[in-house]
């Protein structure tokens, strides 16, 4: 009766006293379904999984849309990579200093609260940034002003929405459950780009801001119709510094926490920043294709994430997750120096796919196991810290957009790949703990032995 009482709970999205939270670390492996037949869609069965992916939906269509006609603003009105860079990097700013912190918050504080709280902050920055522009106020100082504003609202929502997924669905279904968001993120992927793309050259930037606030206004339905479960919250009785301070304590004393977040490094600094911050310029002075072709640039690589994701998801029980991250950091590394290679739009189409695919399996894979090999109660700190590495994206984006003024955005782009195939052999020839990492190692509670990894015989 226990273990059906256990599923209806989760099924429903109970939040009564005995939480969803408290008791997955008292129940075991639900036996019911195992990881070898859960199907590609399993995790969208639960009610607030569901809520959940659909609000994820909405709030990445709105920062797609953001991020593609924020480019083309900055690049249209300076013609400067530095200054395209620049405003990437000006996201990196509340990044470094509230991410943390903002998992400490996702430990500690109400997560309906802190979800309904940053998705209105966007609405409200959003809205008014698009009466900015319709009015003709807008300098380039207010671009990166709101990008500043609009990050720090994101920082406060992102540790929050990636550790609720732990608190809707059983432990069997989480790998599931995280590649159906990142490929709720690529789904966006394809359209938001494109869309933006399109709405530029047909109604001004002005119209897409307009639409990334109704998007954001569905994240906050979407979390009003969320049944959030009620777990202990004791770090509350510590100060934050405590909390924080006990997240670094368990990064540098567990060496599979702290080998995944180090790679984890890699794609932010070296193979987003070229896939994202450079794309203005490979549309517009490589391939003369203007901001329909940045869309299709954008979307390209959407379509690749969204297939890597499904495949992600579709791996159920396959065990050696270690050797699958550096089969697609390889692979992605070698889109990039095509990329940096190819000769027209079409053939950066197809590559730019690949790339997509090659980074959302990483990605899914890396965020996978890290968020299985902590304890429930220090995901949001933990969390928080990996995302200190998406903090690198900005930095990246300014130092290749320099280094495109400087050689051209081909060339830059070339070299950082080079760096990424070079770093990609390194930690293959290096790592034997990553080579032989396995799902099947991480214990029910949601740690990793203490122990050396075995290496894999099969």
């Amino acid at each position: 009766m226990e273990r059906t009482s256990v599923d209806k709970d989760i099924r429903l999205g109970s939040t009564s006293p005995t939480s969803v939270v408290a008791r997955e670390e008292t129940r075991g492996p639900d036996t019911s379904t195992t990881p070898s037949n859960i199907s590609t869609f399993h995790s969208l069965q639960f009610r607030n999984f569901r809520l959940l992916w659909f609000g994820n939906m909405s709030a990445t269509a709105g920062q797609w849309i953001q991020m593609a006609t924020l480019s083309w603003l900055v690049y249209d009105m300076t013609g400067s990579g530095t200054l395209l860079g620049g405003i990437n990097a000006m996201r990196s700013i509340p990044m470094l200093l509230l991410g943390p912190l903002a998992g400490v918050a996702a430990d500690r504080l109400n997560r309906r609260t802190l979800m309904l709280t940053s998705q209105l902050s966007i609405f409200v920055l959003a809205f008014g940034f698009g009466l900015d522009l319709a009015l003709g106020y807008v300098a380039v100082w207010h671009l990166f002003a709101f990008s500043f504003l609009a990050g720090t609202a994101q920082v406060l929502n992102m540790p929050v929405r990636q550790t609720i997924v732990f608190d809707v669905v059983p432990r069997e279904a989480i790998p599931n459950a995280v590649a159906l968001s990142t490929a709720a993120f690529n789904v966006t992927r394809i359209i938001g780009p494109s869309a933006a793309g399109f709405l530029i050259a047909w109604f001004g930037p002005e119209g897409n801001f307009f639409i990334q606030s109704v998007a954001y206004l569905g994240v906050v339905v979407s979390v009003l119709m969320m049944q959030f479960p009620s777990g202990k919250r004791d770090e509350r009785k510590q100060s934050l510094g405590k909390n924080l301070l006990d997240g670094v304590r368990y990064i540098i004393k567990e060496p599979t926490t702290r080998l995944l977040i180090t790679i984890g490094a890699i794609p932010p600094l070296l193979v987003m920043p070229a896939f994202f911050a450079l794309l203005p310029v490979f549309a517009k002075d490589v391939f003369h294709s203007g901001p329909e072709g940045l869309g299709l640039l954008m979307s390209s690589m959407g379509v690749g994430g969204l297939l890597g994701a499904l495949f992600t998801a579709s791996l159920g029980g396959f065990d050696r997750r270690g050797l699958l991250q550096l089969a697609a950091l390889f692979t992605m590394s070698l889109s990039l120096l095509g990329l940096g290679l190819s000769p027209s739009l079409y053939v950066a189409l197809p590559v730019l796919a690949i790339g997509g695919f090659c980074e959302m399996v990483y990605m899914t894979t890396n965020q996978t196991i890290l968020q299985l090999s902590v304890p429930s109660e220090m995901r949001g700190r933990i969390t928080s810290i990996f995302m200190l590495n998406m903090g690198l994206m900005p930095l990246g984006s300014l130092v290749l957009g320099i280094a495109a003024d400087v050689v051209g955005a081909p060339t830059a782009v070339t070299v950082s790949g080079i760096a990424v195939v070079s770093l990609t052999a390194l930690v293959a020839l290096l790592s034997s703990r990553l080579r032989s990492l396995r799902l099947s190692e991480l214990n029910t509670d949601g740690s990793t032995p203490r122990t050396s990894m075995p290496v894999s015989t099969g």
